[in-house]
Formats: C-alpha cells, sequence, structure tokens
C-alpha cells in the first residue's frame, strides 16, 4: 500500500524542496504521513471547491501546487484557511503542496509553460541558485518557437494553448521568435529577458510600469494570467504520480478554474 510519505518523497525527488525559496512553504502541510492512499486529486490550489470535490471523491490527499498556508498562527473554524485545515483532517485528507521548488524543478512549472508555448530548446533564463551537486537552476525559461510569428499570429495560439480567456499584451511590432517565460508573477525578470535578446516575454501579474519598460525597450509582452501560466504543470504532476504510483488513483480537479474574467464590450 502506498503512504502519503511515498507520495511527498517521490513529490521531493522529482521538485527538490531545497530548490525553494526562502519565503516559501512547501511540501507536507496537512494531514497523515503513514496513513494510505488509493486515490490522489491534483489541483493548483486547494480551493474550498477543492477540499469539498476531494471530500466527495473519497480522495486521502490533495497535492497543488499552491501552499494553503503560509504562516499560519492558528486553526479554528472562524477563519477561511482554518475551516478547510480543518474539513480535511476530519475527513482524513492530507496535503502537499509544491510551489516555487516545482517552479524550478527540471519538468517543472516553466518547462511545462515553455512547452506549452510552443518553445524548442528550453533553458534557464538566468540562474537563481545552484543545488548540491552543482546543477544551476531556476524559475524562469528561454526558447525559440520552430519559426517566427506576428504577434496577431502567436496570441490565438498562446491563448489555445494555455485555456485562457483572455490575455493582456503589448504589441512591439516584432515578430515573436526568443521568448523568455517565467510562470506566475515574474513581471520582475523582464529586465533578464531583455538582456539575453527576447522580443517576447510572458509571465503574469504584470504592473503598469513593467508594460512601460516593454514597450521603451520594444519588447513584446504578454500577461497570461497566473493561473494559466501554472496551471500547466498540473497535468505533469497527474502524469508522474500515475507512472509512479499506477495502483493510485491520480485525477485532476474539475472544479477549480481560472478565477479571472475579461470584458471587452
Amino acid at each position: 500500500m502506498v503512504t502519503v510519505g511515498d507520495i511527498l518523497k517521490s513529490l521531493a525527488e522529482f521538485a527538490p524542496i531545497g530548490r525553494k525559496m526562502d519565503f516559501d512553504n512547501v511540501g507536507f502541510l496537512v494531514g497523515f504521513q503513514d496513513a494510505f492512499v488509493s486515490r490522489v486529486l491534483v489541483a493548483l490550489d486547494i480551493t474550498d471547491e477543492v477540499v469539498s470535490e476531494a471530500v466527495d471523491v473519497g480522495a486521502q490527499l490533495i497535492v497543488s501546487h499552491h501552499p494553503l498556508f503560509f504562516q499560519l498562527k492558528s486553526v479554528t473554524d472562524t477563519d477561511r484557511i482554518g475551516r478547510k485545515v480543518t474539513t480535511l483532517l476530519k475527513n482524513g485528507i492530507s496535503a502537499i503542496c509544491m510551489h516555487t521548488n516545482l517552479d524550478a524543478a527540471n519538468g517543472g512549472v516553466n518547462d511545462a509553460l515553455a512547452k506549452a508555448a510552443g518553445l524548442e530548446g528550453a533553458e534557464i533564463l538566468h540562474a537563481e541558485g545552484q543545488d548540491s551537486s552543482g546543477q544551476m537552476y531556476a524559475c524562469n525559461r528561454i526558447g525559440r518557437l520552430p519559426s517566427p510569428r506576428s504577434m496577431s499570429e502567436y496570441l490565438p495560439f498562446l491563448k489555445e494553448r494555455l485555456g485562457a480567456n483572455g490575455l493582456r499584451y503589448h504589441d512591439a511590432g516584432r515578430p515573436v521568435s526568443l521568448v523568455g517565460v517565467v510562470g506566475g508573477s515574474g513581471g520582475g525578470e523582464l529586465e533578464h529577458a531583455i538582456r539575453s535578446g527576447c522580443d517576447t516575454f510572458i509571465t503574469s501579474d504584470i504592473k503598469y510600469d513593467t508594460f512601460l519598460a516593454a514597450k521603451e525597450a520594444g519588447v513584446n509582452l504578454i500577461d497570461a494570467d497566473h493561473f494559466c501560466t501554472e496551471n500547466v504543470v498540473v497535468p505533469v504532476l497527474e502524469g508522474l504520480l500515475k507512472e509512479r504510483f499506477p495502483e493510485v488513483l491520480s485525477t485532476i480537479s474539475k472544479r477549480h478554474g481560472q478565477t479571472a474574467q475579461f470584458f471587452s464590450k
């Protein structure tokens, strides 16, 4: 029988905990390490809907990208985080969260985003750390399209590949060819993308000043939504669990989707 601890160990091998950022809270966050697992629910976030779904389908474990909490000082039924934690515990459900360590993992968030964006030969845009084996890692990637495309051609392609309901962008009038990507909030990496010669940069949660900087630098900039730039890793996690634990039923949440909506009329 597979335990929560077995799955935690396997996920930590894929996305080493040592690669997380200092502020982060990752790993085994809620539950019962020695509990047996026959069903896992995978989601980007542990929302109220995901918790209810886990209860309804009889899952013993939720694996998510975003942590359920960062600095929890109390667990009560009087706040939204506490209610989720108490519901999980009452129903014998554990939670494993792989956040910035999964962003930096080989085959993790940013490699999945680069693939979805149609990039070939994806590699680190600029290194952010080095592990004990001497391998460099980072929460970013750079790669090329097989052939250049105009923004008018590329935006519908990217929107469909990410399942986004809208994109914010600046069109600098350059073909899309050498592209930098950062899943999640990566506007601060624009300057690295510019210095690396990128004509296009894809991330999310982009500030006004970052759009101005892209315009002045003559770089295409695409805000593809936080959920959409990171949700690409959820099928990766599902596939990993199915491969390593075939006796466990691992499925993606059907109740969690893009929160942001776009009004264009």
